[in-house]
């Protein structure tokens, strides 16, 4: 390192390390002290090489094709050059004298400048498009100091409501870029949650904790990456006592709409296929999504499924159950013997797919029905038709509020009465 007077004022002159030599075209560099006092020259020269450095090695780290690391590159480099990284159009609305001083810092010539440069000042790196599974991975080092003196017991317990957040999201809507996540996208994935609540029982606090737990891992990236979105993630959280009951379809409805031909033509076919197993089974969306081939008994005398534990987790004990098959539910059923491998990970977007589909054509009987009403229904055609109650809590999977004796109902007598009420 040599200080060395060039014009009136000294400077640092230093040959360029070879490390540097992709991104640096010349051999050596004269970096300007702004002084002629040889101590006040000695006092800077460190920190200006210093800061040389961390501008060449911002660079060395945005010579990539992935976008993260181009656009964090970037923002390093600015600060090398001692300005704050601003998107463009920021730039082009500081004053006269602070946007030509960042245009002056841009390196190479005027014919050929520095793109590295220009992209870091003049604020046109390409931000990255962090999709909501990705920005889960990158929340774990941002949210560090969260997690700071936790146990491994601890920390696990903090990480998975977040992971289940995220993966609850992801199905609903997709794992879209979250500078794409839109207003629309968060009202679907309360809706969805609105209709799991009522499905399960489930109570405000359940959904509140999921849209807290996604939307600190979002706006975490979104502030830490500096990313500058503005998220729409506010007005989303339940009341106690909101999850009301959604109305039952009448049988007309059911029988005129939705069974109507081609009525349901433009849904998946399982989708469609569990709605139509729904009508004369009363079983819960989840419990049919979760069928698997030996629960569904097809070359029988009485053809049936069974609602019991498998790969998925049964509500309580008394959702165990044997429930015949009968009119559209059976031919349905027919067409899929393995069940519904679309829908048998995970359930959590079938009630979002149907419940839209059912909107979009006119298929909902009133605004506050949902998929889930033809479990209502199903329920009030037991009650119409004089079932007993024992009859109908069985096939229901509901609890009995006295004690259960026997094994109730055999399955030939449930599906005498099943085909008295079918649809």
């Amino acid at each position: 390192m040599a200080i060395k007077k060039r014009g009136n004022k000294l400077s640092l002159y230093k040959r360029v390390p070879k490390r540097y030599e992709a991104i640096e075209s010349r051999k050596f560099v004269w970096l300007a002290l702004h002084t002629d006092s040889p101590t006040e020259a000695e006092h800077k020269a460190g920190p200006a090489w210093d800061q040389l450095v961390a501008a060449w090695e911002a660079k060395l780290a945005g010579d990539t094709s992935d976008a993260e690391h181009r656009f964090t590159a970037a923002r390093d480099l600015a600060a090398a050059r001692g300005f704050r990284y601003l998107r463009a159009d920021h730039v082009a609305q500081l004053p006269k004298d602070e946007l030509l001083k960042r245009v002056a810092a841009i390196g190479g010539t005027d014919s050929e400048p520095d793109v590295s440069d220009a992209e870091a000042l003049l604020g046109t790196a390409k931000q990255p498009g962090i999709t909501v599974s990705r920005a889960l991975d990158l929340y774990w080092s941002l949210a560090q100091d969260k997690t700071r003196g936790k146990s491994e017991d601890q920390l696990r317990r903090w990480r998975n409501p977040r992971i289940k957040a995220v993966r609850n999201f992801v199905a609903v809507v997709g794992d879209k870029a979250i500078s794409k996540v839109s207003g629309d996208d968060m009202l679907d994935f309360r809706q969805w949650w609105l209709d799991k609540m009522e499905a399960e029982e489930l109570t405000p606090n359940s959904a509140n904790k999921d849209l807290i737990h996604l939307g600190d891992v979002l706006k975490t990236v979104n502030k830490m990456k500096r990313l500058g979105l503005v998220l729409p993630l506010s007005d989303l959280s339940f009341k106690e006592g909101e999850a009301k009951q959604r109305p039952p379809f009448s049988d007309s409805w059911i029988r005129d709409k939705l069974l109507a031909p081609g009525a349901l033509d433009g849904l998946n076919d399982e989708a469609k296929a569990i709605l139509q197993v729904m009508v004369n089974t009363g079983a819960r969306p989840s419990e049919l999504a979760g069928l698997t081939a030996d629960q569904i008994v097809l070359n029988s005398n009485v053809p049936h499924i069974k609602i019991e534990p498998g790969e998925r987790q049964l509500k309580s004990k008394n959702a165990r159950r044997v429930i015949p098959l009968v009119g559209v539910s059976l031919e349905a059923m027919r067409s899929h013997p393995e069940g519904f491998p679309r829908y048998r990970g995970t359930a959590a977007g079938l009630s979002a797919t149907v419940n839209k589909y059912l909107r979009a054509h006119g298929l909902l009987e009133t605004p506050d029905h949902t998929l889930y009403g033809l479990r209502h229904s199903f329920e009030d055609r037991q009650l119409a038709a004089g079932v007993d109650e024992r009859v109908r809590r069985d096939l229901m999977g509901h609890s009995l509020n006295r004690e259960r004796y026997g094994k109730g109902a055999a399955l030939d007598h449930l599906h005498a009465i099943l085909q008295e009420t079918c649809l």
